[in-house]
């Protein structure tokens, strides 16, 4: 994290979503700083470590929240599942009402954080070919680019009130623990993979240690705000594709064509697969940052380091 001002003393920072596959990473890593993490949680909190919330609901114990330095949201309904119009809902609600509650709680406290982290996503963009696009292109359409839209518009009663907000917007986030990648591994490794719909839309990614990172410079470095695009490279799903099978020793001659991916899946397979997002890194460029995985083939390498499939 070569853009990382110098340390600074412990912070106490709060983490929506601290339990998730991004954010318990992220809290490992801030407790492994010296760093106090204060848990946002939807059951009775168990102590001071603890405090209530009901995203959906949107409600907050905002009193829990006085003293934090830092708020991050990285809380959301899975979108990786058939959109039903009850799924469709809670995607919206979860990340809309639960990010404006958060805001509204961050702005009333009489000792403000110096900053909210408010997770986002590429899916903002829409479909867009083989368009390069940064933060400073306009939204694209489609249900998954509204919802991004409007929760990070949620988050402007924090800004309002003078808190730096940072809107990180992830790309696919490369881990065996779960997410896209790890669903690829067992067809990939029995030879069943291929390019999928075509092969030529595009995929803009981001190692999970890479993400974390982001997530922290977020935290603790002043001169970022607003969109900030978290990802390492774009490639073409056919690149993708080829890579992965090299990593893992394995053939990629079996396609999934677009058809079949929205007879099983509907809508969400044509806005999270087939939809073609080039995204670029404008912000974290500017500011000098150089992630630790810049180039694919080694993203994967080292995420599925000593896995089974030949991996190096």
């Amino acid at each position: 994290m070569d853009a990382n001002p110098a340390p600074r003393a412990p912070l106490r920072i709060a983490i929506a979503g601290a339990s998730g596959l991004i954010g318990s990473e992220l809290a490992r890593r801030l407790q492994g700083d010296g760093h106090t993490v204060v848990r946002l949680v939807r059951r009775e909190p168990k102590g001071a470590g603890e405090v209530r919330w009901d995203p959906e609901g949107g409600r907050v114990d905002a009193a829990g929240l006085e003293g934090v330095d830092a708020v991050v949201n990285l809380a959301g309904e899975n979108v990786a599942e058939r959109w039903t119009a009850e799924r469709k809902r809670r995607i919206r609600a979860s990340r809309v009402d639960g990010t404006r509650a958060l805001a509204e709680a961050v702005a009333r406290l009489a000792r403000k954080p110096k900053v909210l982290v408010n997770a986002s996503a590429v899916g903002i963009y829409g479909n867009r070919g083989d368009e390069r696009v940064d933060e400073m292109s306009a939204p694209g359409g489609g249900f998954l680019a509204g919802v991004v839209r409007d929760w990070e518009a949620a988050t402007e009663p924090a800004a309002r009130a003078g808190v730096r907000v940072v809107l990180p917007r992830l790309g696919v986030v490369l881990t065996a623990k779960g997410g896209a990648l790890a669903k690829l591994l067992t067809p990939f490794r029995l030879g069943a993979g291929g390019p999928i719909g075509g092969g030529g839309q595009w995929m803009s990614w981001v190692a999970l240690d890479d993400a974390v990172d982001v997530l922290y410079l977020s935290i603790v470095d002043d001169r970022l705000s607003g969109p900030v695009n978290a990802v390492a490279g774009a490639v073409t799903n056919d690149e993708f594709v080829r890579t992965l099978g090299r990593v893992l020793n394995r053939p990629t001659i079996l396609p999934l064509p677009a058809f079949a991916l929205k007879l099983a899946f509907g809508e969400m397979a044509e806005e999270t697969i087939l939809y073609s997002q080039r995204v670029e890194h404008r912000k974290l460029t500017q500011l000098g940052y150089s992630f630790e995985h810049p180039e694919l083939e080694g993203a994967l390498r080292a995420t599925l380091k000593g896995g089974e499939g030949g991996t190096a």
